[in-house]
C-alpha cells in the first residue's frame, strides 16, 4: 500500500482533529509525516532529518513531537525535541510506539495514530501545559503525506 492510499479524507480529518485536540491542552506541537519509504535510511535517522527539515526544533520551548511512518517499509518512529525529551523517561516514546504497533498489526492505522497522538499530547500537557495568554500554534496540524 502507498502512503497516499492509506487513509480516506474522513480518516485524515479525524487524525488532524486528534492533533488539534491534543494541542488544546499543551503548548507542545505535534506533527505527522507519512511517506512510502525511508529513502534507504534508518527510520529514526529519516524521522530526525524530517524533524529538522520541518523546523520542529524551532518551537519556543523545544517541545515538538514528530510521528513518522514509512508505509511500504512498514517502519515508524517518534521523535521528540530536547525540551520534552528532558522531561520524560528515556524509553517513553518506545511505550507509545508499542501501543501504536499493536493497533497497526490489526490494520487499525487510524486508531494507532490517534492513540499515539493522544498519549504524546498528554505527556506534553503534563510538562508544557497550555497558557491561553501566551501560547500560539507554532506549527501546522495538517498531516504531511508524500
Amino acid at each position: 500500500m502507498k502512503a497516499v492510499e492509506l487513509f480516506s479524507e474522513k480518516q485524515i480529518a479525524a487524525i488532524e482533529a486528534a492533533i488539534k485536540a491534543a494541542e488544546r491542552s499543551t503548548s507542545g506541537e505535534l506533527r505527522l509525516y507519512i511517506e512510502d519509504h525511508c529513502e534507504d535510511k534508518d527510520v529514526l535517522d529519516r524521522a530526525a532529518f524530517l524533524f529538522n527539515k520541518l523546523k520542529m526544533h524551532q518551537t519556543s520551548q523545544r517541545n515538538g513531537v514528530l510521528i513518522y511512518l514509512a508505509v511500504a517499509d512498514k517502519r515508524f518512529a517518534i521523535v521528540g525535541d530536547a525540551g520534552i525529551n528532558a522531561m520524560v523517561p528515556a524509553n517513553f516514546w518506545d511505550a507509545i510506539k508499542e501501543d501504536m504497533l499493536q493497533a497497526f498489526k490489526t490494520g487499525a492505522f487510524e486508531d494507532g495514530l490517534k492513540n499515539g497522538i493522544t498519549a504524546s499530547g498528554k505527556a506534553l500537557a503534563t510538562h508544557f501545559p497550555f497558557d491561553r495568554n501566551t501560547d500560539t500554534n507554532e506549527l501546522s496540524d495538517e498531516i504531511i503525506i508524500k
